[in-house]
This record gives C-alpha cells, sequence and structure tokens, in this order.
C-alpha cells in the first residue's frame, strides 16, 4: 500500500522525498515598491523544507498581475535575485520548492498597482465584494478587457516569468488556474462574455488556460510545470454553471498535447463526484487540496493517498501552525491549532491560499 510517506516522482521528473505538499498561501510579506522577496521569507519556507513539495504564495508574472498588497513578482532583475536567497535556503535543507505563478486578474485595485495601470479581465465585469489595500479595504472596479495583443503579451508574460523561476533558482513553477483569478476568469460564465475565440464555446473559454500552460512548458519544459484548478469554487465572485463540462475538456486537451505536466493540483470544491472523474482523466500526478470545510485539512487525509484517491495531498493552514508538519503526521502528532483569526477574506471555506497578514 503506497503511504504519505513513500517518494514519488512528478512527471517522470522530480522526485520527491514523500506525499505531503505544501499548499500556495499568500503571506504579503513582499515590503517595499519593488515587490522582491525577503530574508524572512527565506527562514519561513527553509522551515518548512520537510514537505515533499513547497508550492509558494502567488507570484505575480507581471506588475498588472499584482491583486494584493506587498506580494512579490517574478518580473524584474532584483526578484529574480532576492528569490535565489529563498530558493538557495530551501535546498540546503534539502527541499523541493516550486513557484505559483498567479495573475489575479480583476481582482485587485488600481492603488496596489504602478500608476496608470488598471486591473484586466477577459471581460469588463467588476467582482463583487472588496480587496485589501494599504488604505484598508476598497471595493472592487470594472476591470479593463484585455485585446487580443494584451491576451497574447500576458501569456508570454507567463512565459517568461516561468524562465525567471529557474533562473532563481526554483524547481519548477505551479501555475494558478484556480480561486478567481485571471485564468480562472476566462473559465468562468461569470466573469468571460466574449464573443470571439477566446470565449463564448467551452473550447474558447478553456483556450487562455491551455496557451498559458503550453507557453510556459515549452520554456521550461513540462516536467518542471504544475496546473492548479478549482472548479464549483465560488471565491472571487465566480459562478460556474457546468464545471463537470469546463474541466473535462481542459483535462482532454491538455492530455492530447502530450507536455508530460508535472502534476495536476486540484482544489476541491463542495462537489465531491467531479474529484474521481478528474482523477481518472489526468493520466499523470494528481495532487489534492481536499475540501474540508468548516475546518483545515487535517491527518485523515492521508487516507487519500492510501486508497488512491491521490498521489499526493496538499496542506496549507496545518502548514503554517506546524513547520515540521510530515515529521508529525508521520508521528501521529501533536499538532499545533491553526488560528483561523490570521486568515484574510473572514469565511474561508476550506480555502488555503488567502493572504495570511500574522505571523
Amino acid at each position: 500500500m503506497t503511504t504519505a510517506f513513500d517518494p514519488i516522482v512528478l512527471g517522470g521528473g522530480t522526485r520527491l522525498a514523500n506525499r505531503v505538499a505544501m499548499a500556495p498561501m499568500t503571506r504579503s510579506r513582499a515590503h517595499g515598491p519593488d515587490a522582491e522577496p525577503t530574508d524572512l521569507m527565506a527562514t519561513y519556507y527553509a522551515q518548512r523544507a520537510g514537505a515533499g513539495l513547497i508550492v509558494t504564495e502567488g507570484v505575480q508574472p507581471s506588475p498588472v498581475g499584482q491583486g494584493y498588497p506587498d506580494t512579490p513578482g517574478l518580473h524584474t532583475p532584483g526578484q529574480v535575485r532576492a528569490w535565489r536567497t529563498v530558493t538557495d535556503a530551501v535546498h540546503r535543507e534539502g527541499g523541493v520548492i516550486f513557484a505559483q505563478l498567479m495573475h489575479t486578474g480583476r481582482i485587485g485595485h488600481p492603488s496596489l498597482l504602478p500608476d496608470g495601470l488598471t486591473p484586466v479581465a477577459p471581460s469588463a465585469v467588476a467582482a463583487k465584494g472588496r480587496v485589501y489595500t494599504h488604505q484598508g479595504p476598497l471595493d472592487f472596479v470594472t476591470p479593463k478587457e484585455l485585446s487580443e495583443a494584451e491576451i497574447r503579451q500576458t501569456v508570454a508574460d507567463f512565459a517568461t516569468a516561468a524562465l525567471h523561476a529557474v533562473e532563481a533558482g526554483f524547481d519548477g513553477v505551479e501555475i494558478h488556474g484556480a480561486n478567481g483569478y485571471l485564468i480562472h476568469q476566462f473559465l468562468a460564465d461569470n466573469t468571460n462574455h466574449r464573443t470571439d475565440a477566446w470565449g463564448g464555446s467551452t473550447e474558447g473559454r478553456i483556450r487562455f488556460a491551455v496557451e498559458v500552460v503550453t507557453a510556459v512548458a515549452e520554456a521550461i519544459g513540462g516536467r518542471r510545470v504544475g496546473l492548479r484548478i478549482s472548479p464549483g469554487n465560488r471565491y472571487n465572485d465566480i459562478v460556474e454553471d457546468n464545471p463537470g463540462e469546463i474541466y473535462g475538456a481542459l483535462l482532454d486537451r491538455l492530455t492530447g498535447l502530450d507536455l508530460d505536466l508535472a502534476y495536476l493540483h486540484l482544489m476541491e470544491g463542495p462537489d465531491p463526484e467531479l474529484t474521481p472523474r478528474l482523477r481518472k482523466e489526468w493520466p499523470g500526478t494528481f495532487v489534492l487540496n481536499p475540501f474540508t470545510h468548516p475546518d483545515v485539512t487535517g491527518p485523515d487525509a492521508l487516507k487519500l493517498i492510501e486508497d488512491g484517491s491521490a498521489d499526493m495531498v496538499a496542506y496549507g493552514a496545518l502548514f503554517l501552525a506546524n513547520p515540521d508538519l510530515p515529521r508529525r503526521l508521520a508521528a501521529g502528532g501533536p499538532f499545533n491549532t491553526p488560528d483561523q483569526a490570521t486568515f484574510y477574506g473572514g469565511d474561508h471555506r476550506g480555502y488555503t491560499d488567502y493572504p495570511t497578514l500574522t505571523a
């Protein structure tokens, strides 16, 4: 029987010591105008190097991709140099670390962006709700609809950021296609009103995700590339009428391209019947961040590996409170209890990558 503490090889490439992943959790600690990682971040990730795989907080691939204060980028030489400090620290501890590339799209505010920029999206539809800024919570604005040329530039930005990630010493990248951010906005019914080749039909809706994944895989090799999705996730004012159809088509298209991707990371939604279907349709490594609302993912989730529901399980909040989580899981505890009050956004619904604004 396979257990969480057996090694695994991602997509025929990177070997991991165990099957416990650290889920991406935005920390908002890249203080200053240059959005560069800090020594504190190097310490934070190195403390958690016992994970089979660390996936970093969301990292914007371009200035306009930033949606929260003090989140780090991978689009300047200074950011690349600063991230090298982080990856070196993790590697010294024997860890493996992927950078999560996250373009937030319409989720953000002009006050978080360089002068003259405004959030962008597939369609000019504002999200309901507010975003945290240095001035406090502010209403989301109506985003600028991306032109054809701007879409292609955004795809190129993802590929360039992936090259920067490799230069910075990362073992690979995870493309964030979940949680209501830009890629998810192209997939969803209420955020993509386009009638051109980037919307409308199922094939049109999945096109942006497919082209981003393809461009990144061509830039750094598919074995270094993972994709995160969250079918049916309503976070950030997302509505998906038929996630089974959209995500089935997405996986079918990606599988047909034979990109040899490192893994698929599923952030499970409230429909548990979709998980085994996607697990069956994905031929490679399947990482599961299980839906555990109202609780955080706990040690019981390890059974998902033992029964074959997943190849790896991703932990979020429990990793914040227990930096040596794999050791504690192997020993059966004890576990520190995460402080749910540290999660930004109120009702976290078990999701793991809200900005955590305190230690």
